[in-house]
């Protein structure tokens, strides 16, 4: 059976007090209405309507895509107004409605609900809550069947002693929502077209109403202010921290640790407290990292050492390499196998050959490092001239003495070695000292300057 989704988004969100349109305010570094866009994308539906209406502009700017079309809601008179809006763009077997602000949602979730979908029946995903304030009541007969959907407004007293809400989600027959939708009154409570109405006409006409209850409450839950926001980002976390840990990941403390993007993970991983995983990582089997580091868009194979406080973006750890405490990898950074990076080193655009060491307090952008070579403290790559960048290549075993600063472009041989405080502005051949330092000078009866008595 064909699909379109329907995903309603062009709420103000006035509880937020801010100038985001709420859609566009993140869980795990993504905005709500992005992860309802992915698990909708994973149903391979036919189309994909946003309605949109506050902040229209800036959600169409930072969502678009060639399968998302948006469709302005320019008043916002109600859910089901807000449906009508997208008719004119729908033509599948089913249509299922999502909420931009309920980024939790499941795959397996849906799945069921559409499984639960002919065109003799719709299906309808509700939750029951220990308070349901709030939430739109589930209305049933003696027998158990649904009858009505009441919102909390327009509930009586034993309407509202109800536990069972309505989570909005909603499944039905493509061919029968037109019909329901032009049929729908404002005359209740707010003034507004409700999409739940929907239900009791689809009673009246003889369809039965299917139910699927989801089975995490936060999987359905909204997010109307930034307590909210922060319950699901706390929840999403929770829910990645145990996916990890299910495949081979201890986390010393998972309410201290999160996610935000795709994370790739081997056996016998060991994560400390307060680290941070954003974009895409791999992670290979065996490695440790610290506490307090922050890894974005970097690959850590096996058996590899992130100590703490370090920070990687778009890094490459090679087997066995270790970096840390204290040190900063920038895109373009490479640690070959068994390399080192100690406290207070910086990398940027630099390839460490295996077992290469720069053990502190050294700036290295723009270079390739040949295996085995040992930098000093104090090193720099002077790899910037005002107007562009240049390299500095150093071959294998090349030993680089505290406090050298290596002018790019320059290459320094195999086995060179650099004196301590050089500064290197030409080529080194292999086998060759190179000390570029001025010749010391000792005066003797020196007198310091001592301060005029005023």
């Amino acid at each position: 059976m064909s699909l379109d989704i329907v995903i309603l988004a062009a709420g103000q969100g006035t509880r937020m007090r801010s100038s985001l349109p709420k859609v566009l305010h993140p869980v795990a570094g993504k905005a709500m209405l992005s992860h309802v866009l992915d698990c909708g994308r994973s149903l391979e539906p036919m189309s994909l309507q946003v309605v949109i209406g506050h902040g229209a502009e800036k959600v169409r700017e930072r969502l678009q895509g060639a399968d998302v079309n948006f469709v302005l809601q320019a008043e916002q008179l109600g859910t089901g107004h807000a449906v009508a809006q997208a008719l004119p763009h729908l033509s599948a077997d089913r249509v299922l409605i999502l909420y931009g602000d309920v980024p939790l949602i499941e795959r397996d979730t849906l799945d069921r609900l559409l499984a639960k979908v002919t065109d003799d029946r719709i299906a309808l995903l509700t939750v029951v809550l220990d308070d349901p304030t709030g939430y739109g009541r589930i209305v049933r007969d003696e027998s158990g069947s649904v009858q009505a959907i009441v919102e909390q407004k327009d509930a009586s007293e034993a309407q509202r002693a109800i536990r069972e809400g309505n989570t909005g989600i909603l499944a039905v027959p493509g061919k029968r929502l037109a019909e329901w939708l032009g049929r729908l009154s404002n005359n209740n409570a707010q003034g507004e077209y409700y999409l739940t109405d929907v239900i009791a006409m689809a009673v009246a006409d003889g369809l039965v109403v299917e139910t699927v209850q989801a089975l995490d409450p936060m999987e359905v839950l909204g997010a109307n202010d930034r307590f909210q926001l922060a319950q699901l980002e706390r929840h999403y976390q929770f829910r990645a921290a145990k996916r990890l840990m299910a495949q081979g990941v201890t986390l010393l403390d998972p309410a201290r640790f999160d996610v935000r993007g795709e994370v790739t993970v081997g056996r016998d991983v060991l994560i400390d407290v307060n680290v941070i995983l954003e974009g895409k990582v791999l992670i290979e089997d065996g490695v440790q990292i610290g506490p307090n580091c922050v890894i974005r868009d970097s690959v850590l194979r096996q058996g590899a050492i992130v100590k703490a406080n370090s920070h990687l973006e778009g890094a490459e750890l090679g087997e066995g390499a270790d970096c840390g405490p204290f040190a900063r990898l920038r895109p373009g950074a490479v640690l070959g196998a068994r390399a080192h990076v100690g406290n207070f080193v910086e990398l940027k655009n630099a390839r460490m050959g295996e077992g290469a060491k720069a053990g502190h307090l050294s700036y290295l952008g723009d270079a390739d490092i040949g295996a085995r070579t040992n930098i000093g403290a104090g090193t720099i790559t002077c790899n910037y001239d005002g107007a562009n960048k240049h390299r500095t290549v150093m071959g294998e075993d090349v030993f680089i003495g505290s406090n050298s600063a290596l002018v790019a472009p320059v290459t320094l041989g195999d086995r060179v070695t650099t004196g301590a405080g050089s500064t290197v502005t030409q080529d080194v051949p292999a086998d060759t000292l190179a000390v570029g330092r001025a010749r010391q000078r000792n005066i003797e009866g020196w007198a310091r300057p001592t301060k005029t008595k005023k």
